[in-house]
């Protein structure tokens, strides 16, 4: 689909696209058919899409897979797509909202192997990717197209700038893979930033669900404040901590100097130090 086919899907049916919603569509068939082989899509698969827009990646998505679900948050593109009969027979497509669909209810209720394709407008790519973790237990994998700084934040090794509390999250469950950046003109209308195909796969063993969300509360604590060394920055995370000392004795117990900051503490010191804060709260109750 080019650039003036799909002006003129969204002139017929009086749409156009939303900058609010992050609505840059792929308009180039040839990459579409690469990202659904990097994905690793084959014919045994379930596979979500999240974000199907005009159907481009999605109909690269269904030659491959048994069947696409394909998620679409804007209305008028759904009734676009189905007015055009854009999608085969193999594609399942509803209008649903990620952030709140019962994503994992639409995954179990399919036959595995089950995949995730979604192409992420940067407003909603944090909260998505962080959805995404909590369904590794469903999926053999997930592949996302990012803007490319938001991907490079998951990729960033300990002690970088872009080091972060969702990338510590990422690096303790998944192995991130990057696949390729994409140039903006395969997009229309043609964004501001490069995009960036990632390939993610569920490690074999990383924490479960209370230990991860543990992790997040307190690097997100840590990060907030980056100037702020570690132990200024968890006091008010760790109340539990409050006594003189304790706070300090738990940085130790995980092996974090309390003068360190956030972006020098590598995932594993952030998981440890959730545990030695799980035992400290099992231990004053």
């Amino acid at each position: 689909m080019t650039p003036a086919e799909i002006r003129g899907v969204l002139a017929r049916h009086g749409l156009r696209a939303s900058q609010s919603l992050g609505q840059n569509f792929l308009a180039d068939e040839r990459l579409a058919e690469k990202l659904a082989a990097a994905a690793g899509v084959s014919p045994a698969d379930t596979v979500l899409e999240i974000g199907c827009g005009l159907g481009v990646l999605t109909r690269a998505l269904a030659a491959r897979a048994r069947l696409v679900i394909g998620l679409e948050v804007d209305a008028g593109l759904v009734r676009a797509v189905r007015a055009e009969g854009l999608l085969p027979d193999s594609v399942r497509l509803l209008h649903a909202d990620a952030l709140e669909a019962d994503l994992r209810g639409l995954l179990a209720a399919e036959p595995a192997p089950r995949r995730v394709v979604a192409n992420l407008p940067y407003v909603v790519s944090s909260p998505l990717l962080r959805r995404l973790l909590d369904l590794r237990d469903l999926l053999a994998g997930w592949s996302v197209m990012l803007q490319k700084e938001v991907a490079v934040r998951l990729l960033a090794a300990p002690g970088s700038r872009d080091y972060s509390s969702l990338g510590v999250l990422h690096q303790l469950t998944v192995r991130v893979e990057r696949v390729l950046d994409v140039n903006p003109r395969c997009f229309w209308p043609v964004p501001q930033v490069t995009s960036t195909f990632l390939r993610i796969e569920p490690l074999a063993a990383s924490p479960d669900a209370a230990q991860l969300a543990e992790v997040e509360r307190l690097a997100r604590a840590g990060f907030a404040h980056r100037r702020k060394t570690v132990l200024n920055s968890l006091r008010e995370a760790l109340p539990e901590a409050g006594g003189p000392g304790e706070l300090e004795a738990l940085l130790a117990a995980a092996g974090i100097e309390a003068g360190a900051r956030a972006e020098a503490v590598p995932p594993e010191g952030w998981l440890a130090l959730a545990e030695a804060a799980r035992e400290a709260a099992r231990g004053a109750a």
